[in-house]
């Protein structure tokens, strides 16, 4: 079967990132950078360029539409999204308002993907208890799906005030608004994003990424039986790519522990070994290496799973921002022509 084409794209929280000196970069700066790095990603033709939200102290980003209306104006093709939008802790008709709004000032390059959220701090700053943790996305999500459609809209639920027959503006100028799942691993909300219709992202950051495979075929089997509209797949992963393999994990590494320790603190993880690093880009979901290290792991990872988009999530905690700069310019430059290569000769035979 062929292999259909695939984007290529890079995601960034904002991570909070050291300076010259060793020290934490204020958040203003940090989001200057990630418009200087979106531009690059622009410039090297990468398809895709997505902006999480968080609210916390080591993520500079809480409000990606903010930042990605910033970059619109300084990019001219690449696609602008979230990654992701906690629409749980956020109301569907601002989210909508507010992408749409990005889509007219990108002039019609903007995308959402919205999920549940792994980081929980924004429900008890926005005053939503986590026990509706399930119920708040459903009904929000329910929700924006009407949005979508672009017509006057009547609903009703718990988590927010009824509508009936009310319009939301800005709309989208041309077509719907592009807009993802974002999941991360349970069946159930692969089945729910079949159920509405939209893609599929797969946040894939731990273990073999084939282990995703069957949610893979279970979207696209329950999108056949639903009857919709087959709609695409996509990977999110993280990934650092350097000159060379050794050079990759030095630069990578310390500032990943503090990172992943940070976090698994507060999830009560033991902290990262370098056995488990090395794993991880040895066997799992790390991208890690010089650009023909990641371009031969991430080839057959695509071809595998029939996805049509990568997304490098390219941050990595306080890695400065000049190597991340590096690392996109070889992710465009080396590591998407050598991926499209290998794909291309896979539909060759």
């Amino acid at each position: 079967m062929l292999t259909p084409a695939v984007e290529f794209g890079l995601d960034t929280f904002g991570d909070v990132t050291y300076d010259s000196t060793g020290r934490p970069e204020p958040h203003a700066t940090v989001i200057r950078n990630v418009i200087e790095e979106a531009k690059l990603a622009d410039e090297l033709g990468i398809d895709f360029f997505g902006v999480g939200e968080h609210h916390r102290e080591d993520f500079a980003v809480s409000s990606p539409e903010t930042v990605l209306a910033a970059i619109a104006g300084v990019t001219s093709r690449i696609k602008l999204g979230s990654a992701v939008t906690v629409l749980s802790s956020d109301d569907p008709i601002r989210v909508f308002q507010r992408f749409s709004t990005l889509d007219a000032v990108s002039n019609g390059r903007a995308e959402a993907i919205l999920g549940r959220g792994s980081f929980t701090e924004s429900f008890p700053l926005f005053g939503f208890s986590l026990d509706e943790y399930e119920t708040l996305f459903q009904e929000k999500l329910d929700l924006f799906s009407k949005l979508l459609e672009q017509k006057p809209v009547t609903w009703s639920g718990d988590t927010r005030p009824p509508l009936k027959d009310q319009s939301v503006f800005p709309p989208v100028q041309n077509g719907k608004l592009k807009t993802w799942i974002g999941v991360g691993g349970s069946p159930n909300s692969v089945i729910r994003a079949a159920q509405y219709a939209l893609p599929l992202m797969l946040a894939i950051i731990g273990g073999s990424p084939y282990r995703f495979k069957p949610y893979v075929d279970l979207y696209r089997e329950a999108t056949q039986k639903l009857t919709k509209e087959p709609q695409p797949v996509g990977i999110h992963s993280p990934g650092y790519v350097a000159a060379t393999d050794a050079r990759a994990r030095d630069e990578f590494w310390p500032h990943y522990r503090v990172m992943r320790d940070r976090i698994g603190k507060e999830r009560g993880w033991g902290p990262v070994t370098m056995d488990e690093f090395v794993s991880e880009i040895d066997n799992g979901s790390l991208y890690v290496g010089s650009p023909e290290t990641v371009a031969a792991k991430l080839a057959p990872v695509i071809s595998t799973l029939g996805i049509q988009r990568f997304q490098l999530k390219y941050s990595a905690g306080t890695l400065p921002h000049k190597d991340l700069m590096t690392s996109i310019r070889f992710f465009g430059e080396e590591v998407v022509p050598t991926v499209k290569a290998a794909l291309g000769d896979r539909k060759a035979a």
